[in-house]
């Protein structure tokens, strides 16, 4: 019985998109973790986006070794032509993508695969990762892992879509008629992984939990996401922003915006370039009853004038997030319906 399952599901094609850029050093040693995946029906589109250094012959020497291994060089700029020009290439069933300086643990496809053929479409396959870094991992990072896989196990990471990307951008697989159905990679709009993930949510392909560490996330100081202006702070606002008003924003309801420290300050100048009305609370002696942007910040008590308010929470206080969730557990408030956590 089990064996026979495993022929049906090696029958399917994975197509694994991965844009590469002057990763000479991480090359072989992410390609050689999918060589010897358990799961062996995938192909690689695999898209040199204007390397400058031998990244292009390294991967090179591995196509012309393995036909699963397919090379090309980005017609356009950047990683979102990249992954749109490895999609377009791709005949796989199932998609998925992976970062060229990364590793595969070596179940990693089947276990998505597996998943993913036992819930059927409209479900995103997902597993745990894990940093790794010959200088160590910091304790940002740290902290991001472990909330990001406490999400993972329970299948619940929309739950708090607007803290932080939610799913790992190289682990995850989807049907591609879902990935299509999302739009793909056709947005222009960095980070591109966080977007794609919003994208997930407002067409509701449910996450499956998983208890597997999958893949290996490699730190190092260079990396695209520490170093490109497309995955700075402002960024991921604009994306937070862009989809609350979009997808859980009720017009209906007075919005409140909670802090006015950077993240704050960010929001209530967007929401005032929009003409959204908005009431802002802040807990700072210092700046209550000061106007900023043409609004005048009120004290935490103003909250009990309001009738069922929205509120964006823009404190990263973790002892004051306690603090701000308790009051909306006494209200009956619920997350993800009336609050919001941008941070």
């Amino acid at each position: 019985m089990s064996i026979c399952y495993i022929r049906s599901v090696q029958s399917e094609l994975i197509s694994i998109l991965t844009p590469f850029k002057n990763t000479a050093g991480f090359l072989s040693e992410c390609i050689e973790s999918i060589q010897n995946q358990s799961y062996k029906n995938w192909e690689l589109l695999i898209i040199d986006d204007a390397s400058t250094d031998n990244s292009f012959s390294i991967v090179s020497a591995y196509s012309k070794s393995d036909h699963r291994i397919k090379l090309y060089r980005n017609p356009g700029h950047g990683i979102i032509d990249a992954l749109r020009f490895a999609f377009s290439k791709s005949d796989g069933t199932y998609i998925t993508r992976m970062d060229s300086d990364d590793i595969m643990a070596p179940n990693k496809l089947e276990i998505l695969i597996n998943n993913l053929m036992s819930h059927g479409e409209k479900h995103v396959a997902v597993g745990l990762v894990k940093y790794f870094s010959k200088q160590g991992i910091s304790n940002g990072y740290y902290k991001y892992e472990k909330w990001l896989n406490t999400l993972t196990r329970q299948g619940v990471n929309y739950s708090e879509i607007y803290k932080e990307c939610v799913i790992p951008s190289p682990c995850w697989m989807v049907h591609r008629t879902d990935l299509i159905a999302c739009d793909a990679f056709n947005p222009d709009r960095y980070p591109e992984d966080y977007d794609l993930t919003f994208r997930f949510y407002q067409h509701h392909l449910t996450c499956i939990p998983c208890n597997e560490l999958l893949h290996y996330w490699r730190d190092y100081s260079s990396r695209t996401s520490r170093t490109h202006e497309h995955y700075a702070q402002n960024y991921f606002l604009d994306i937070k922003l862009h989809y609350f008003l979009n997808l859980d924003f009720d017009n209906g309801r007075p919005l409140t915006v909670w802090g006015a420290g950077y993240k704050g300050k960010t929001i209530a100048k967007k929401l005032v370039d929009s003409n959204i009305p908005f009431y802002w609370i802040c807990d700072n002696p210092k700046k209550i009853g000061k106007d900023i942007y043409g609004q005048t910040l009120k004290s935490f008590e103003f909250l009990n004038e309001l009738s069922k308010p929205q509120s964006i929470v823009t404190v990263a206080n973790s002892k004051a997030q306690k603090e701000i969730k308790a009051y909306f557990s006494i209200q009956g408030m619920q997350s993800m319906q009336d609050y919001f956590f941008f941070c």
